[in-house]
């Protein structure tokens, strides 16, 4: 039985600043709040209603808010959403290798799925809302040996379930900041993922799978350099 590998989704598959840049200025306009497209855009990660009230929407009105973003967010996001560099070839390498794919996300799971959807990306299993160590109840589930993503809730979540973390600059958090969060590894990109998963032998049970790329973790750094 191969293993199981777990994806964030925005900033790690999928690029969809520029529509949750245009999402966020139309909620703040539809509503009348001040909210803030560009650095919402520029910081995706934490959940939607931790975001507006960040923004200083009142508490009362952030149902009703959740719920309008959630019922544009298909025609406005979706269509202008790509995939990272590097993302295809990263599910592609894990399913190749006779493993499975999941994504956990904390972005609501139906409009998680029209992207996986509409970008044809070769995803085994979906779970949405989740943040955080709260990620941890899926990865667990899922018996995931390895979580990537790009923010440190991501890495947080991986710890929580005891799975390898694997971390990505591609979204706000810098290098040092996934290290120092607990990443055994970090990439600039997923096109290095292929490479560095190649090593780990697909038909191991869980624990051994782990111990592989706990070691392929360590020699990867070593054999990259130092850390830009």
């Amino acid at each position: 039985m191969g293993i199981t590998v777990g994806f964030d989704l925005d900033m790690t598959l999928i690029d969809s600043r520029p529509g949750m840049l245009v999402a966020m200025n139309r909620l703040g306009e539809e509503s009348g709040l001040p909210l803030d497209g560009v650095h919402f855009a520029a910081n995706l990660g934490p959940p939607l209603d931790d975001s507006l009230r960040g923004y200083g929407a009142p508490e009362e009105r952030i149902p009703e808010l959740i719920t309008r973003f959630r019922g544009f967010y298909p025609d406005v996001v979706v269509p202008v959403t790509l995939a990272l560099p590097g993302a295809a070839a990263a599910l592609r390498a894990v399913r190749q290798a006779g493993g499975r794919t999941l994504v956990v996300t904390g972005k609501y799971g139906p409009n998680a799925q029209l992207h996986v959807d509409a970008l044809g990306l070769e995803v085994d299993e979906l779970v949405g809302e989740q943040w955080s160590t709260g990620k941890a109840v899926s990865l667990l589930e899922h018996g995931a040996v390895a979580y990537v993503g790009d923010h440190r809730g991501d890495i947080r979540g991986a710890k929580a379930a005891g799975a390898l973390a694997v971390g990505v600059t591609t979204g706000p958090c810098s290098r040092a900041e996934l290290e120092a969060e607990g990443a055994d590894v970090v990439f600039d990109s997923l096109e290095e993922f292929p490479d560095w998963f190649a090593s780990v032998p697909p038909a191991s049970p869980p624990p051994r799978s782990m111990e592989a790329l706990r070691a392929r973790s360590s020699s990867y750094g070593e054999l990259r350099g130092p850390a830009r």
